[in-house]
């Protein structure tokens, strides 16, 4: 069974092209029209895999569908955009920009995962805007500023590969877990007991099927939270130390690049987090102390964000198959007993007392 692409893999393909067509000579605006001729294939998450290997309903495979297809019309939309901005002498990450602010919000399914602002597909075409942006108001190497920042979502893809592959041994978990107590009864009633009538059609068995369903229905919005909350992918990138990086690359000074790279990241990621700012001054002073150049020091701390981020992710993997159990124990076990045992003594105890 093949591996899904992430979403975040398009954006990567799509920006290493970009590099290697600018290394070989071809303008800008020339590269963004061939891609658009020619769209990276966007096939992050697609729905066979997720219906072969999660087993999902036609209705999560329905939705699984719909992301492909919204990951496939975000990445057209962005082409279409650069090219016709670069063609006409435009703003080329504000097209960009513009191409991510148009596209619907409603139509992300878990798949993708959300970031604050978005989609992780939709940050990471913002962040290909923030660094073009940069490297164009910097004077830095285009092709070398690209070619870092595929290697940097590509590094992003194989977290969220890793992580996936480290969740679905816990999902498959909870929706088999989740399944015992319906299990139960139809076990039951091949056994030869009257389970469904007994649930059904009398007082007790009415009271253990409300007490059960509810607790079905806790231990499945329980153990789904758990899940998404471990899939969802941090906030911190280094992309504001990346974006320092390039802007250093293109001969700025320390302090204006910093401030470059952080007024880019503020508006087109919206954003910055605290630690990123911390390491840029970090590596700065360390920089000015040592008298070497930050640029590398900086991209080097970029990496050891993501690889901070790739550990985090599988420390919550690891702890979402403990924590799972908390709604087995509490939800999961005793809808099992009110579902499944509970129908069988009360179908054996009204048996017996009929006989009396």
């Amino acid at each position: 069974m093949s591996t899904p692409e992430p979403p975040i893999e398009a954006v990567a393909a799509v920006t290493q092209r970009l590099a290697v067509l600018l290394a070989a000579g071809v303008a800008p605006h020339a590269a963004w029209r061939y891609l658009a001729e020619h769209p990276a294939r966007a096939s992050a998450g697609t729905p066979e895999w997720w219906g072969a290997r999660l087993r999902l309903p036609a209705r999560l495979a329905s939705r699984a569908t719909s992301e492909t297809e919204r990951m496939t019309a975000l990445t057209g939309a962005v082409l279409r955009s650069a090219a016709q901005a670069g063609a006409r002498g435009g703003n080329i990450p504000e097209a960009i920009r513009g191409a991510v602010a148009t596209q619907p919000d409603g139509a992300a399914g878990e798949g993708a995962g959300r970031a604050p602002g978005g989609t992780r597909s939709e940050q990471a075409w913002l962040a290909l805007a923030a660094a073009w942006f940069v490297a164009g108001e910097a004077g830095a190497p285009l092709a070398a500023t690209l070619r870092e920042l595929a290697g940097a979502f590509r590094a992003q893809a194989q977290l969220e590969r890793e992580l996936a592959v480290a969740l679905a041994g816990p999902r498959s978990t909870a929706r088999l877990v989740g399944a015992m107590p319906l299990v139960a009864v139809l076990f039951g009633a091949l056994l030869g007991f009257d389970t469904v009538r007994t649930l059904v059609f009398t007082l007790p068995g009415l009271v253990c099927l409300a007490l059960g369903a509810g607790l079905m229905f806790a231990g499945a919005r329980w153990s789904g939270a758990l899940v998404r909350r471990a899939s969802r992918a941090g906030g911190d990138t280094g992309l504001a130390v990346e974006l320092t990086a390039i802007a250093m690359a293109g001969g700025m000074s320390a302090e204006r690049a910093r401030a470059l790279a952080v007024a880019a990241a503020e508006r087109y990621l919206s954003a910055v987090t605290g630690p990123d700012i911390a390491v840029i001054d970090e590596v700065l002073a360390l920089s000015r102390r040592a008298g070497v150049p930050a640029g590398e020091l900086l991209r080097s701390e970029a990496g050891l964000v993501r690889v901070r981020a790739r550990s985090a992710g599988q420390q919550r993997a690891a702890r979402l198959a403990v924590t799972l159990m908390i709604p087995l124990g509490l939800c999961v076990l005793p809808a099992f007993l009110l579902l499944g045992v509970m129908p069988l003594l009360i179908s054996v105890l009204s048996s017996t007392l009929r006989m009396f």
